[in-house]
């Protein structure tokens, strides 16, 4: 594929993501009326100021992923140069939380070359897509704060900096507190709400199939509010 076309597409692919969450509130939340929110990711670079929400920093076609497991790979370094010198095949370098990161999908044993070992997450429950596309955010909660019913076309991972997240899925849920990863895989319906006490603060990824939309509304299910207050206890 042509690099115009490979951007053409990138480009098509990202806005399908922008536009798959809706925020039905506008306002800044608060503890009065951060129920009533929920967020739709859009790019970092059109964040215009805003903390809470949720944000996409980067996006790399990754191709054809090795047949063996695979996990995500969270390091930071104290200057991109030294992430960028560091990146391998599958690695992503940007920028999120203050922080440079080099963001890794490879094999149980990968060892970035300097930098701080944040985290390892997975193995990632991959569906053999004949290409994948990694998406990265920042996701920014406070309690009450929640995603539209979506599913994805690939396995989401996130890892908590700092606060707490519920994910409910059908019948499910699960609680991710701060220095914790969760992950959910391709298919079900989902919906991820901002729980706990504190400001919820995560690294995301989606690890979809490059030849479909990254994420899609679920109107197909409702949830049961697992993720209510009252009903997230350990």
């Amino acid at each position: 594929m042509s690099p115009l076309r490979c951007c053409l597409a990138l480009c098509l692919m990202l806005e399908v993501a922008f536009g798959a969450e809706t925020r039905i509130s506008e306002q800044s939340a608060t503890s009065s009326n951060a129920d009533a929110m929920q967020v739709r990711c859009i790019p970092a670079a059109e964040r215009a100021g805003r903390e809470l929400g949720c944000f996409i920093t980067g996006a790399t076609v990754l191709g054809k992923l090795p047949d063996e497991p695979l996990y995500w790979y969270l390091d930071s370094y104290a200057t991109r140069k030294a992430a960028d010198k560091a990146k391998g095949k599958y690695g992503t370098v940007l920028e999120s939380y203050g922080k440079i990161w080099l963001f890794t999908i490879s094999d149980r044993n990968w060892q970035a070359t300097g930098g701080q070992r944040i985290a390892r997450v997975g193995p990632l429950p991959l569906a053999g897509a004949g290409s994948y596309t990694a998406l990265y955010m920042e996701a920014t909660f406070v309690p009450g704060m929640r995603s539209a019913v979506h599913r994805h076309s690939g396995p989401e991972a996130w890892y908590v900096l700092t606060g707490e997240q519920c994910l409910e899925t059908p019948g499910y849920r699960t609680i991710v507190r701060a220095g914790e990863s969760g992950i959910v895989p391709e298919g079900p319906p989902m919906m991820l709400v901002g729980t706990g006490t504190a400001k919820r603060q995560a690294l995301v990824l989606v690890l979809h199939d490059s030849s479909k939309p990254m994420t899609s509304l679920a109107p197909d299910w409702k949830p049961a509010e697992l993720c209510s207050e009252g009903n997230t206890g350990t």
